[in-house]
């Protein structure tokens, strides 16, 4: 089967995963994670590519990225998985894959999704049973959203969460005050069938948008009215 031909889009976000390969682990301690994110700082300064969230998992990442030139995120993505990869197997003298072939990415409808793929990336540890509350897993933005905590200046906050309040405070409380509610499964369902697939998580006028530009089939099957921002979505 052919690959899907990438989305190639400056100024518009992308929701973008990877996980190991057979689903092991690609992570195995604290210093892999940080060295993660030192080089996703590097690849997406170098690549004009902002984040906007991330999540890392023991065996799985996820990133929510807007990229400011053509060709930003496979450039970003292809630099980064370069760096660990090299970094992990001098580390551990092991060799062969590390990745469960090339990460997905979906192209995000910013007016109506962009928000709901904040919650979604940073409730994905609860989520998976790796933390209690967003607050003990220390491997997510949340911690940048919600408290203002982002020591390695990774983040690049979209316009639709700085449009949260007037000040940092402000944006943190409201950021706070929507993930208190639990994300219905069909939109993180959604979500994720979107990603995988591929498509554009979106609105119709914004899908009709994209399909006027690229040359694929980018909407998934509908099921029901999609999700959109809200505070108890």
């Amino acid at each position: 089967m052919a690959r899907k031909t990438r989305f190639n889009l400056t100024g518009h976000p992308q929701l973008i995963m990877q996980r190991g390969h057979n689903r092991l682990p690609c992570f195995f301690d604290k210093e892999d994670y940080l060295y993660f994110l030192e080089c996703v700082g590097k690849a997406s300064e170098q690549y004009q590519c902002y984040v906007h969230a991330y999540v890392l998992l023991k065996n799985e990442f996820n990133l929510l990225v807007t990229p400011h030139i053509e060709n930003g995120i496979p450039q970003m993505m292809q630099s980064l998985g370069r760096r660990y990869v090299q970094y992990v197997n001098h580390r551990y003298h092991r060799s062969g894959t590390l990745w469960e072939g090339r990460y997905k990415s979906s192209l995000i409808d910013s007016s109506g999704y962009m928000l709901t793929c904040y919650r979604y990336i940073d409730s994905l540890a609860v989520f998976r049973g790796l933390a209690p509350n967003e607050s003990e897993y220390p491997w997510s933005s949340y911690h940048a959203h919600a408290r203002g905590e982002d020591e390695l200046g990774l983040i690049r906050n979209h316009p639709m969460y700085t449009d949260l309040g007037d000040d940092a405070e402000e944006r943190q409380q409201s950021f706070l005050d929507l993930m208190q509610y639990e994300m219905e499964p069909w939109i993180r369902r959604h979500i994720e069938q979107t990603l995988l697939n591929e498509l554009v998580l979106g609105g119709d006028r914004f899908i009709n948008q994209i399909e006027d530009l690229v040359d694929r089939p980018v909407r998934p099957m509908k099921r029901g009215r999609p999700p959109k921002d809200a505070a108890k979505s």
